[in-house]
């Protein structure tokens, strides 16, 4: 009999949200977290705009000591950090200051890790003066950063490492930590993921055109999937974790169970079929969805609401067109589809984790998120799916099952399927 894994403690820090509870009510709102900043104007990019979470100096000492924070310039693993033991936290587990845990393990992804302070540590030095870089510089610019801190932070004993698969990176992470679990190599794996922001994160997107440039004057209308008039992706950046464990471990501890991972699947359209370094193939993400709904024993019309990858770009209408051919449903038989980037822009390797940390909201309290700024859809997407399939507003309604994708760079897709408890 297969294990049962669940979902028993949650964090997020977001644009519009830092804490479950702040950003609960933020995505039931529609509340946006996109900003303008002047230092990107200042720097002649097209897209003046991003999400960025509001931490301050006094939360950050409330999880770091004053020598961890000492030249600390990597927002993204602060912001994992962050998340990961407010999850921890959240599951009602204790940090063991004198043995590891052998029986808890992490898996928590990036994209990038400290490139602000690499940038600041070669600024400072020349050729010649490489060994001045700082010896900060290592921890806070490797791959694996954000999970050693973590581990370190938190005392794990078991896998501890770091995943990096573009935007697909988050909702990876969750079903990498599910299949170690229910191979019985874990009771218990802290996943998630995280992103930097700034402009030498941003940078090569903005060179790339793919940004939303139209909107630098009104912010909050900026990022608009499914949208006729979206220009573009905002930037956002950010972190969500989730604390998974066996079903027998949580009731063992009476924990609070926010929902069950049923199952996922991974896999890669090779860039062949028109799949390329920024472009999905088509039949790999229809293959992916439907290998997700088989490992999770589930048919198609049991999905009641679709948490999209969708991120305001051309490829929007494709994404719906995968879905509806993957689901073999359409018209008003296609279940709910929101894009929380709508809210918090595309938070790249944190995208997943957030928007996970989203739908397992939805499903525990009973509603639909809005997807704001959708109210012009796109022609193309109406040809697949009534426009009320798509939540313009909070819709209150118990959920049983969500399905929650993402297609990143590099033609990598990730499909995990989520059920209330």
């Amino acid at each position: 009999m297969k294990t049962r894994v669940v979902i028993t403690g949650l964090g997020v820090v977001s644009p519009n949200g830092i804490g479950i509870e702040k950003f609960s009510k933020a995505i039931q709102k529609g509340a946006s977290g996109i900003k303008f900043f002047k230092e990107l104007e200042d720097l002649n990019f097209s897209c003046c705009i991003g999400g960025i979470p509001d931490v301050t100096e006094e939360l950050k000492s409330a999880y770091f000591t004053p020598l961890q924070l000492r030249d600390f310039k990597s927002s993204g693993i602060m912001y994992g950090c962050m998340a990961g033991i407010d999850a921890w936290k959240d599951a009602g587990l204790h940090i063991n200051l004198d043995q590891p845990d052998y029986h808890s393990g992490i898996i928590f992804g990036a994209g990038t890790s400290g490139v602000e302070k690499f940038r600041e540590a070669i600024y400072k030095v020349d050729d010649k003066q490489v060994r001045r870089l700082g010896s900060t510089t290592v921890a806070q610019t490797m791959a694996s950063g954000v999970s050693a801190y973590l581990g370190g932070m938190l005392g794990m004993g078991n896998m501890v490492t770091t995943n990096s698969s573009a935007c697909t990176t988050g909702t990876e992470a969750i079903i990498l930590g599910y299949d170690r679990i229910v191979a019985g190599h874990a009771n218990r794996m802290l996943v998630g993921s995280c992103a930097d922001h700034g402009p030498y994160v941003w940078g090569g997107f903005d060179a790339l055109r793919v940004l939303a440039h139209k909107h630098n004057d009104d912010p909050e209308k900026a990022s608009r999937p499914m949208s006729e008039s979206a220009s573009g992706f905002v930037p956002g950046s950010g972190a969500a974790a989730l604390v998974m464990e066996t079903l027998e471990s949580a009731l063992e501890r009476k924990a609070t169970i926010y929902a069950e991972v049923l199952g996922g699947a991974l896999n890669s359209g090779g860039q062949r079929n028109g799949g390329s370094m920024t472009a999905p193939n088509p039949e790999a993400v229809q293959r992916c969805i439907q290998m997700a709904m088989l490992n999770s024993g589930i048919d198609s019309n049991d999905i009641d609401c679709i948490n999209g990858h969708l991120t305001a770009t051309a490829k929007d209408s494709l994404e719906i067109e995968n879905w509806s051919n993957a689901l073999g449903r359409g018209g008003k038989d296609f279940p709910y589809i929101n894009s929380l980037k709508s809210q918090i822009g595309h938070c790249l390797a944190a995208s997943g984790s957030i928007e996970s940390v989203a739908a397992v909201l939805e499903l525990y309290h009973s509603f639909v998120f809005p997807s704001i700024n959708c109210e012009d859809v796109h022609p193309e997407i109406l040809e697949l799916i009534d426009s009320d399939r798509i939540p313009k507003k909070l819709i209150s309604k118990p959920l049983n099952i969500i399905a929650k994708a993402s297609f990143g760079f590099g033609d990598v897709n990730a499909c995990v399927i989520l059920k209330k408890y």
